[in-house]
């Protein structure tokens, strides 16, 4: 079973951590991770930058399609001024 928690890249890999996000057990038959989708969407939106392994399971939990579209509507969005 592993963590996915958001940590301070000035930390140890296996050092302190700012909060955890989610698990996942590859022993489960789904094989998806169970995650705190708005602390996730919440960080990404924020510049935290996921490791490849997370990404992957970001992409498993359907999370990193939703970031994507939330920043192409953030980004395609007409600017007040």
């Amino acid at each position: 079973m592993y963590r996915l928690v958001a940590a301070d890249s000035r930390r140890a890999r296996d050092g302190r951590f700012i909060e955890i996000l989610g698990i996942f057990d590859p022993l489960k038959e789904a094989g998806i991770p169970e995650l705190k989708q708005e602390r996730v969407l919440s960080w990404l939106h924020q510049g935290a930058q996921p490791t490849v392994t997370v990404r992957t399971l970001l992409r498993r939990s359907g999370v990193w399609k939703q970031f994507e579209a939330e920043k192409a509507a953030k980004k395609g969005a007409p600017t007040k001024g």
